[in-house]
């Protein structure tokens, strides 16, 4: 680069995941922090449409966000809600075999009001649209002047043409008009915070004028970054009494060495596995000081699983291990380990009653997909998934694999755990992997026996298995189940399936909010 050349001070690209936590404080500075985005929203619709996110960073800071998802005519020329149409916020109900673009954010930071950056979003989304062959752009757009005009135009659709007839100014709206959106009516309660506009918001639309008359086959595949197929182990963990930590080292190498061997992309091992290194104990210790214990080998075990993800090339959610976090508190903590290196953990946010009076074990916060290389994960421990808010919020993020390592102690524990995780696949229409822990270990407190059938749960629908179980273990036996997984199938299942539990949601009737969230 010559001492005459510049790099530009206004770059405006496609949102990534890196991005998310700059636009979230964005969305805070924007709209304060009761009804800013979260991180989770803001990820789920970044993996839900990659395509269709947008930021703008002005020298090398983020200062606009702008984004979109693809949804079909029928619900998007309805009345609807933002809550309702945004699928809470997540852009989960986008459908890449939809009609029509929707636009369902453009924030700018106050500080760069004068750079335009809104008019380069709305010419993005019409190139967009053109792009993808849609029939146009629609929106819910906001009345901010309406407000200080009610006694005038009791009826917003009035205050909405007096603005078209250049009667009054609205400089919102103006701006709509001038992008080339033209006004097809009110939608009621669009957004009930938004007490400038009297929660109401004008219906926008865009026409595209180069949609084909006969609307094109479009992929059903959201994400090119997505792999056609993912192959799944689960290792059912025999708990065994050992002399040495290496002993359970090799254990657990020799199941990452066969997942690999057979090309898997993901091998999973079961909640507490780690607890085996309990049997090292020459006393047998009270549940307290025996997790405490078992806490500090987290480093170790942290290592270890990484060093062998990256050396078998393989992603390994590694069950989960006891933690001590900064307060003292103990928490139940899965870790994942990438191939590429890098380690995410999730934490259990439902212990058990026999967790929470033997250990004294604390429930930790969030539930956030994790990125793959094969897309994005969720982890949900044992009891968490028994509670079917946690699956749809890792579903809406844009998981379509829910791993679940487990620990029960008998038959009926285990049924409880593998009915609800079966209910999760068939409402999600999303991939469950279980993987439970077998055998013994008699001198430590409250792991005295288990029971599991480790298993890779499917929705119940023609492109699955008959049953809805992509593969099995016999019961009470350290094994290894295999499956590949159509990650093509499940997308093509969600929107043109015998049933359509995703799409089909009454978002106009329910939502789950999460602490944080905006509502």
């Amino acid at each position: 680069m010559s001492e005459t050349d510049k790099k530009p001070t206004l770059v405006i690209r496609n949102a990534v995941l890196s991005d998310v936590p700059e636009i979230a404080a964005l969305s805070a500075r924007v709209y304060g922090e009761q009804e800013a985005s979260s991180e989770d929203e803001i990820r789920g619709q970044i993996n839900n449409f990659a395509e269709g996110q947008y930021v703008a960073e002005y020298e090398g800071r983020t200062v606009g966000y702008c984004a979109t998802f693809i949804i079909g005519e029928e619900p998007v020329m309805q009345p609807h809600s933002w809550m309702e149409i945004t699928g809470g916020g997540f852009a989960s109900r986008h459908d890449p075999n939809g009609d029509y673009l929707y636009g369902m954010e453009v924030s700018v930071d106050p500080s760069a009001r004068r750079l335009r950056i809104g008019q380069r979003f709305y010419k993005l989304r019409r190139e967009l649209c053109e792009y993808m062959e849609l029939k146009g752009i629609v929106f819910g757009g906001r009345l901010p002047g309406y407000a200080r005009r009610e006694k005038e135009f009791a009826n917003p659709w009035d205050y909405v043409n007096a603005v078209v007839e250049k009667r009054i100014k609205d400089q919102v709206i103006n701006f709509q008009i001038a992008q080339g959106f033209e006004p097809i009516g009110i939608l009621p309660n669009y957004l009930t915070d938004d007490h400038a506009s009297r929660g109401y918001a004008v219906h926008m639309i865009w026409r595209n004028p180069l949609a084909p008359e006969v609307a094109p086959q479009k992929s059903t595949r959201p994400d090119s970054r997505l792999p056609d197929n993912v192959r799944v182990a689960t290792v059912q963990f025999q708990m065994r009494r050992i002399s040495r930590i290496r002993e359970f080292e090799e254990q657990v190498e020799y199941f990452v060495d066969v997942a690999a061997d057979y090309k898997a992309d993901f091998v999973v091992f079961p909640e507490l596995f780690t607890l085996q290194l309990l049997s090292l104990e020459t006393e047998k210790l009270a549940p307290a000081p025996a997790i405490a214990k078992v806490a500090e080998y987290k480093d170790r075990f942290c290592a270890f699983m990484g060093k062998l993800a990256v050396s078998y090339n393989i992603n390994i959610v590694g069950g989960t291990h006891p933690t001590c976090v900064e307060n003292g508190d103990i928490r139940n903590v899965s870790y994942v380990f990438l191939r590429d290196g890098s380690m995410y953990s999730q934490d259990k946010l439902h212990p058990t009653p026999a967790e929470t009076t033997w250990w004294n074990i604390k429930g930790g916060e969030g539930a956030s997909v994790i990125p793959t290389d094969c897309g994005p994960i969720g982890v949900m421990v044992c009891y968490d998934s028994e509670f079917p808010e946690i699956a749809r919020h890792l579903v809406d993020q844009g998981a379509m694999l829910l791993f679940v390592p487990m620990c029960t102690d008998e038959r009926r524990g285990y049924l409880r755990v593998r009915y609800c995780c079966q209910a999760r696949a068939v409402e999600n229409q999303c991939y469950v992997v279980l993987s439970g822990v077998v055998g013994n270990l008699p001198n430590v407190e409250n792991m005295d026996i288990h029971y599991a059938e480790s298993c890779i749960l499917t929705p119940s629908d023609f492109a699955f298995a008959r049953d809805g179980v992509a593969a099995d273990t016999a019961p009470n036996t350290e094994t290894i189940a295999l499956a590949d997984l159509s990650l093509q199938d499940l997308l093509i299942s969600r929107q043109s399936g015998a049933v359509q539990n995703l799409k089909n949601r009454r978002f106009d009737l329910y939502n789950v909010r999460w602490k944080g969230r905006r509502v």
